[in-house]
């Protein structure tokens, strides 16, 4: 069996399989890496042009880690889940640092890098080193639990060491870096998870949910919950040059490393913010809108609040904690995604 579904994959790979993204040229470690980063958790069509703005300023681990953190959360901005960005610049300093510049050549020395778990180190092995290593990811999640109709959530460990072991098991010896790329473009164009082409996907004779005539019941579905909801205040702080006074998160948690306006609690008066944290009266100007902003677990409902000061802000702030940010010539800095959004409305002349 292992060869016949590893040949029918090949087969409709050679066909209709991606082979010119971006990462597939001048194919490296290092750019793999980066890619396989990038796709965590976020779709091809949207990682294309951050991929290729991040290798044009990082073209290799080098240049990535001696960077500052701030400018590669700057490159990241807008791609979300930003933990990846810093664990990246981690594991460039590592890598350059510690293991002379060259990437590990094994699945244990790759998955001692931050932000690199089992199937990421063997995609970046297989990808780039031609290595036969065994991937799962969301996408071959999905193929290999419709295939064999795998019961249950694949967040589950006993259903995910099963899928492991299936995948294991019917990955060939020979073309492996193709057989992994073709399984993602499978997931990701075919055994799609709402809309599923069986009638174009090459396994369909041999796929026990398409016989069953319920590839939508697998995987399984994670158990739904409500997600809760939290409300906070930003705080749009403009001098009379326009600057907008921001502040950078600490290094962990939400939206960590990266600058936000100033928030506080909805019961939290801002004037008195003002008077307690910049030494100086203000005026309080619009309430705008309250938008929604959706986390992974949990929903974050802001109301920006703008504050007018009388007379420029002091320029000498905690360093490395404050800016004054010029919303017209911004700088490189790395905005969380609602911040950047609200600045860029300031700046709309429409």
């Amino acid at each position: 069996m292992t060869a016949g579904f590893a040949d029918l994959v090949l087969a409709w790979f050679d066909r209709h399989g991606r082979k010119d993204l971006p990462w597939q040229r001048d194919v490296s470690a290092y750019r793999v890496w980066v890619s396989e980063i990038m796709l965590q958790q976020t779709q091809v069509a949207t990682v294309i042009p951050y991929f290729e703005r991040f290798v044009t300023r990082f073209p290799d681990v080098r240049e990535l880690a001696r960077a500052p953190l701030d400018e590669v959360l700057h490159h990241w901005s807008g791609l979300g889940y930003y933990a990846r960005a810093r664990n990246l610049h981690h594991a460039a300093r590592l890598v350059c640092n510690e293991l002379g510049g060259k990437f590990p050549e094994d699945l244990a020395g790759m998955q001692r890098l931050p932000g690199v778990g089992r199937s990421t180190a063997a995609a970046i092995l297989s990808l780039a080193g031609g290595q036969r290593q065994t991937i799962l990811d969301g996408n071959v999640k999905r193929v290999l639990a419709r295939y064999f109709a795998e019961p249950g959530w694949p967040g589950r460990s006993a259903v995910v060491n099963r899928l492991w072991d299936l995948a294991e098991n019917l990955t060939p010896a020979a073309r492996v870096a193709e057989y992994n790329q073709a399984m993602m473009d499978l997931g990701a164009g075919v055994c799609t998870r709402s809309r599923p082409d069986c009638k174009g996907c090459p396994l369909k004779v041999g796929c026990s949910a398409y016989g069953l005539g319920r590839p939508q019941d697998f995987p399984g579905k994670k158990p739904k919950r409500s997600l809760p909801l939290r409300a906070v205040r930003m705080l749009l702080v403009r001098d009379p040059e326009g600057l907008v006074l921001l502040e950078q998160r600490p290094p962990a948690g939400l939206w960590g490393g990266l600058w936000c306006l100033p928030e506080t609690s909805l019961d939290a008066d801002p004037m008195t913010w003002c008077l307690d944290r910049l030494q100086q009266p203000a005026v309080l100007g619009r309430t705008l809108a309250v938008r929604r902003h959706a986390f992974t677990h949990f929903q974050l409902d802001i109301e920006p609040v703008e504050i007018l000061l009388n007379q420029p802000g002091c320029r000498v702030l905690e360093a490395g904690q404050r800016l004054w940010y010029n919303p017209r010539q911004p700088q490189n800095v790395g905005l969380a995604a609602p911040v950047a959004r609200l600045l860029d409305e300031m700046t709309d002349p429409s």
